[in-house]
């Protein structure tokens, strides 16, 4: 099985602390669907064999797509590729471009899962974002889709400046009143070249506080479970039955192609990726070739990724998986470089007498699982 992303590389305008790749002139959207569709085509042979279980509709903005451009674009896919029969397909979509005609003409496409950029349910906190909705279109939209798509994930950032527990709480209090059934929430981070980062170097703005970023996170994972949501990913909660099946296959490290400027593609062996310049991308494909470059994983460049993901999950890391994919001497290596995270109570080998052992963060360790499996890479071949 393997998955489809489709980078849609445009926005109304930029949030502050963004860093993907994007454009807020759309004048050249027409030209870009086109250049999807063709690069579609040209790579219909890549992953030949593996049936598509996902197609994600990632950016950049989705939802300024229209319905026929959205269609046009599955269609291609289901032209040229094996699509299983009920296939998830989600549209990332800001709250203002869900206006109860779009939301019903998603409803009536092939589209079955909104991913909903929600951030805040208050108005400062998008001001600060410079998100390009409000606290109330993103209620009114929720209450629309709830009504015409079982399936939503809403999009939380916590970690945010000078706000409070309190605050953060009620956030959450809000989305758990519509009833959606998957929440990913991620800590604001401050990345180079972006407005925040500059503001940051200014002192308008203050610095990001980890202590804060950690108080909101152990609010997160425990009112989230309180709900019954299960924390599958250290960013994501899903109800049993609706986790994101697009995302997991990433974290599982199972193969997807992804198509438009700066999408990523990996097929078990290769990573690849395309070029972030959407005049570039369109230079390109208008002369059919491919915009990317790729690189061949190394035993130790897939055992590292292993690592990083398996952490974040709550699959975690098998044994018998790093000994069967890696070999014995990558096991060996592993269970002595993991003790001392065992010992400060970080990590933790889940004895399971089915199958075999597992190692996975602690509750203590989640937060910091990112870094723990830094300290895990190996930079030497074993």
């Amino acid at each position: 099985m393997s998955g489809i992303y489709l980078h849609i590389p445009f926005c109304k305008q930029a949030c502050y602390y963004c860093d993907f790749h994007f454009s807020t002139l759309l004048k050249r959207k027409t030209e870009m669907i086109n250049a999807l569709i063709e690069e579609l085509v040209l790579r219909k042979d890549e992953n030949k064999g593996e049936s598509i279980e996902t197609i994600y509709f990632g950016g950049g903005t989705p939802s300024i797509l229209s319905n026929e451009e959205i269609t046009v674009l599955i269609q291609t896919i289901t032209a040229h590729y094996t699509v299983v029969e009920n296939a998830e397909i989600t549209l990332e979509a800001n709250p203002d471009d869900l206006s109860t005609k779009k939301i019903k003409e998603l409803a009536s496409s092939p589209i079955n899962r909104l991913s909903i950029g929600i951030q805040s349910f208050f108005d400062d906190d998008l001001k600060f974002m410079n998100r390009a909705h409000t606290a109330s279109e993103s209620k009114k939209c929720l209450s629309k889709a709830l009504k015409y798509f079982d399936n939503i994930t809403i999009d939380l950032i916590y970690g945010v400046p000078n706000m409070s527990c309190e605050k953060w709480l009620a956030n959450l209090e809000q989305a758990f009143a519509f009833g959606v059934p998957h929440i990913s929430s991620y800590a604001l981070t401050v990345e180079e070249k972006t407005a925040l980062h500059s503001f940051i170097k200014q002192g308008k703005v203050p610095p990001i506080d980890e202590k804060l970023a950690l108080e909101h996170f152990n609010i997160l994972v425990e009112q989230c479970e309180k709900q019954g949501f299960v924390h599958y990913e250290i960013s994501n909660f899903g109800k049993p039955g609706y986790f994101s099946k697009h995302n997991k296959s990433y974290w599982l490290g199972e193969k997807y192609i992804g198509i438009g400027p700066s999408a990523h593609s990996f097929n078990g062996v290769k990573r690849s990726w395309n070029v972030s310049n959407n005049a570039k991308y369109l230079k390109e494909i208008q002369e059919n070739k491919l915009p990317s470059q790729f690189e061949i994983l190394t035993v130790n460049n897939r055992f590292n990724e292993y690592i990083m993901t398996g952490l974040r999950t709550v699959w975690g890391v098998s044994f018998d998986t790093i000994e069967k994919e890696f070999g014995a001497l990558y096991l060996e290596q592993l269970k002595t470089n993991v003790q001392p995270f065992i010992d400060k109570g970080l990590l933790k080998i889940q004895h399971h007498s089915f199958s075999n052992n597992t190692l996975i963060t602690t509750k203590k360790g989640k937060f910091l699982a990112d870094g723990i499996a830094s300290d895990l890479f190996l930079v030497d071949e074993v």
